[in-house]
């Protein structure tokens, strides 16, 4: 097959959407011909004649596929990495070939969104070699236990809560891993001023990551529930680490019985969700949830949809 992967921040940040391109084309390429395109010149795309294209910027980018897939014979596969809302309503709307729902709600709710799609269900993932307990530690000044968080400086990440929450717990440090987004500088103030020298905000490329995972002791995720996934979940618990998250639909079905879900706008029920978590042990059960979310796992899933659709 010929596929085309249509990206214009690959490779020049590092969210959800960047990971989904780079793991999954990696592994598609073995068997496949496969084009990770960042500088997308429409007529261009026409004329290479792709068997599958996944435009992964949404809105208009996803309607001018659609116009040059009906043209070229195209495929167009679109894998709702935004969540429910505004912008896949929009990507379910230009009638792609097929709707990859990254959770069972996803998937559901995109069946009534528009139920002429063929909606499928396939999870992000998570390189378990890349992403393991034994390795290379980041070398942090903070002491132990650490609480680890990483994701955007946005609003939608809520990486204040876990300031707050933090704050009330006694000789328990916090390190924020992040990057994109306008808060950081307010962020550094807040942890500075509630956390002082337990509070570190840093950012690093993601080829680090590892390391910094393996330096923590319990990580959390404390963005909004309309977030469609958040692969640092399984990142974490592929590293070893139970989580603290939003007690929602989709974190459920994500964490499982590897960490404690609970709701997180109120600081004193997120300490003491940290607090405990920090208390038990865990065993091997976070590596044991992250198997379930194996990129090779994965990438079948997809090349079987592909083939489905050819």
């Amino acid at each position: 097959m010929k596929i085309a992967f249509l990206n214009k921040y690959q490779e020049k940040v590092y969210r959800g959407s960047e990971t989904f391109v780079y793991e999954l084309s990696k592994r598609l390429s073995k068997n496949n011909q496969v084009d990770v395109i960042a500088n997308v010149n429409y007529l261009d795309l026409y004329r290479k004649k792709y068997d599958i294209i996944i435009p992964t910027n949404g809105r208009w980018q996803a309607i001018v596929v659609r116009k040059i897939a009906y043209l070229s014979g195209a495929k167009v596969v679109i894998a709702g990495q935004s969540g429910v809302g505004f912008d896949d309503r929009i990507n379910l709307y230009t009638f792609p070939h097929a709707f990859v729902a990254l959770s069972t709600k996803a998937f559901n709710w995109a069946k009534k969104t528009n139920p002429f799609v063929k909606a499928f269900y396939i999870p992000n993932g998570v390189d378990l070699n890349k992403f393991k307990p034994g390795g290379k530690k980041f070398e942090t000044k903070l002491k132990s236990p650490i609480v680890l968080a990483v994701g955007a400086f946005t609003e939608q990440k809520r990486l204040n809560l876990a300031i707050e929450a933090v704050a009330k717990l006694k000789n328990v440090s916090l390190l924020v891993v992040g990057g994109g987004g306008i808060l950081k500088k307010q962020l550094e103030i807040q942890g500075r001023e509630m956390l002082g020298d337990r509070f570190e905000i840093i950012t690093l490329p993601f080829d680090k990551m590892p390391a910094v995972y393996r330096s923590a002791d319990v990580f959390t995720l404390p963005s909004t529930t309309s977030e469609s996934f958040g692969n640092v979940l399984v990142e974490a618990m592929a590293s070893g680490l139970p989580v603290v998250a939003s007690a929602d639909p989709i974190r459920k079905e994500i964490v499982g019985e590897a960490g404690i879900l609970v709701e997180l706008t109120n600081t004193d029920i997120y300490a003491k969700a940290l607090n405990e978590t920090l208390s038990m042990k865990w065993d091997d059960k976070p590596r044991r949830q992250a198997l379930k979310f194996n990129w090779d796992k994965i990438a079948i899933e997809y090349e079987e949809l592909f083939k489905k659709l050819l």
